[in-house]
């Protein structure tokens, strides 16, 4: 593989995917426990009913909390990536690109490496902190 967007799509896919899956796949196997799923079952509703009308709208929640926190982690893998000269390839904007770019000139500009690590930093800040206000507005079990 040659360093690049592709590649890079998929370290970041390989990185996010076992996370989100175990925790996915943990919340599923509570929420099958519960008295209501139970419940269903024994009314005799199939299988995919159960799944739409009951497993589906509590899980969604989990992933797009997830996700939400998991974005400033990717931005910083992708960051590193591209810093190292494994991600998106110099014609193409990227901190990580400015950064390395920089590097040479840090004595004479640090404002060159200041300001795409302070925009790291950041937006980094801002979107965990809206991925946090997602899950206190999201998540069920901080309301009881």
């Amino acid at each position: 593989f040659s360093p690049g967007a592709v590649l890079l799509a998929f370290v970041i896919a390989a990185i996010s995917w076992p996370s989100l899956t175990r925790l996915l796949r943990g919340e599923v196997l509570s929420l099958r426990k519960r008295e209501y799923i139970e419940a269903a079952r024994v009314v005799g509703a199939p299988p995919g009913r159960i799944l739409t009308k009951h497993l589906l709208p509590n899980v969604v929640p989990l992933a797009v909390i997830w996700a939400a926190i998991s974005v400033p982690d990717l931005i910083l893998v992708e960051t590193g990536l591209s810093f190292l000269g494994l991600g998106v390839q110099v014609p193409t904007p990227s901190w990580g690109n400015m950064l390395n770019e920089a590097q040479r000139f840090y004595r004479t500009a640090w404002t060159n490496v200041l300001i795409p690590g302070m925009f790291i930093f950041g937006t980094s800040l801002v979107l965990y902190l809206v991925g946090i206000g997602l899950r206190d507005a999201l998540d069920p079990r901080l309301s009881e």
